[in-house]
């Protein structure tokens, strides 16, 4: 009895372990299926090895790829391990392989992948340049009132700083007690008549007047109301408001001593910060248009009148000034300006979209697109040597020619990594025919 259920459980063991190696592989042999595609091309529909010629283009195939994982070849043709999608042949060109680093995809597989190209054109790469300035007074706008004798400040008509004043407004009063001598010296030579020793000492007279700080029309007034004039009054030479006010009722004036300075408002500055990589397109003599939130849906036009030869160090900006008409006296100091530079005219450039261009820090590339006469379409990546950026366009001096076609999205499924560092070395080796997926 005992041997009997001994023998049983011995086959029971047995059953169990053949079981689970039969569990085993299968498992295995389902895993190594997975690891290369099944093909579902019928048999004589076209190519079924790497290194056969596809009927319908007439070109080698070099290996399968999905497009969506470059980076695996496949010498057969099936559906993709990764993506639910075919795999997509990749051709020799002219029996070449791929050593000039071209990839040829047919207009189907083109519109599949989302790859869009455009022309190569020519054009005046003009660059829109926007600053922000603060409005300033215009220094060359700017009078000086001094005294021009000693004399006593009896009245002050303008009497705070910022007040405006008009051209031939009257700003103070002097006494002038210099001047008294001098007119009464005159007035006596004009009183003895014109004789010829008479005449000199009117002109010494007149003399001394002008050096006391008369000036011509004061020294009229003496001679036509034949009274003594010993008061100055100072008029404001230009319009605008006082910035600096040093004058006071009572005080003693010198000679020379400055009382008011007055700023002009009908033209202001604004300086303004560009770019020290802009500072190229702005010269001295643009036209610039400039807008203030303070005076909403006005544009004011002027002119960039300097580039200061200074560049600052913390923010690598130039300060530009700019000149703008304020006949109204909108603008005043302080104001906060947006500037818009319009920039000068330039030559006709070659250009291409700005995201065309893939920059890999040691080269820049740029995949061209070419058609065949089967109407496959062929990328291949073109060094290029690039100039200006702007209005989403980069200029092209070297390796495009107006024209031709550039792949504007879709380039990282040309390159193995998405990356196109090395789009030309890793499309050029072609894989042995017969070889298994390859993985790199």
């Amino acid at each position: 009895m005992k041997a009997r259920v001994l023998v049983i459980g011995f086959l029971a063991l047995a059953g169990a372990a053949a079981g689970g190696f039969g569990l085993y592989s299968l498992g295995m042999t389902r895993g190594m299926q997975m690891t290369a595609p099944a093909s579902t091309a019928p048999a004589g529909a076209g190519p079924q090895h790497a290194g056969d010629v596809d009927p319908a283009t007439g070109k080698r195939v070099l290996y399968w790829h999905d497009p969506m994982a470059p980076a695996q070849r496949f010498d057969k043709p099936g559906k993709s391990p990764f993506m639910d999608m075919q795999l997509v042949p990749v051709y020799a060109e002219g029996g070449r392989g791929a050593e000039d680093g071209g990839v040829a995809i047919s207009p189907r597989v083109e519109q599949n992948l989302g790859i869009r190209t455009a022309t190569v054109t020519t054009g005046a790469l003009a660059s829109r340049i926007e600053a922000v300035g603060n409005v300033a007074y215009n220094e060359r706008d700017q009078a000086v009132v001094q005294a021009r004798a000693n004399g006593f400040l009896e009245k002050l008509y303008v009497r705070a700083a910022l007040d405006p004043v008009r051209k031939g407004q009257p700003l103070a009063q002097l006494y002038v007690p210099d001047w008294i001598a001098a007119q009464e010296e005159f007035l006596t030579a004009a009183r003895m008549g014109g004789s010829a020793g008479v005449a000199g000492l009117r002109e010494g007279a007149v003399e001394r007047m002008r050096l006391a700080g008369m000036d011509d029309a004061q020294i009229r007034l003496v001679e036509q109301t034949g009274k003594v004039q010993p008061r100055l009054t100072l008029s404001a030479p230009i319009s605008g408001v006082i910035t600096e006010l040093s004058a006071r009722e009572g005080m003693t004036v010198m000679a020379g001593a400055p009382l008011f300075r007055i700023n002009g408002l009908s033209t202001i500055w604004v300086n303004a910060e560009v770019p020290e990589s802009a500072a190229a397109a702005v010269r001295p003599g643009a036209p610039v248009k400039a807008r203030a939130q303070a005076v909403p849906g006005k544009v004011f036009e002027g002119k960039v009148g300097a580039i200061l030869p200074e560049v600052n160090a913390a923010t690598r900006t130039l300060k530009t000034r700019i000149e703008l008409a304020n006949p109204r006296g909108e603008l005043v100091p302080g104001m906060f300006m947006s500037v818009d530079f319009a920039p000068a005219a330039r030559n006709e450039v070659v250009m291409v979209p700005t995201e065309a261009v893939i920059p890999t820090g040691k080269r820049t590339v740029v995949v061209l697109a070419e058609t065949g006469a089967d109407g496959t379409q062929r990328l291949r990546p073109v060094d290029v040597e690039t100039g200006g950026e702007a209005n989403g366009m980069t200029e092209i001096r070297k390796g495009l020619q107006p024209g031709e076609k550039v792949v504007v999205s879709g380039q990282f499924l040309i390159d193995s990594e998405a990356s196109l560092r090395a789009t030309a070395s890793r499309l050029s080796d072609a894989p042995d025919a017969g070889a298994g997926p390859e993985k790199r």
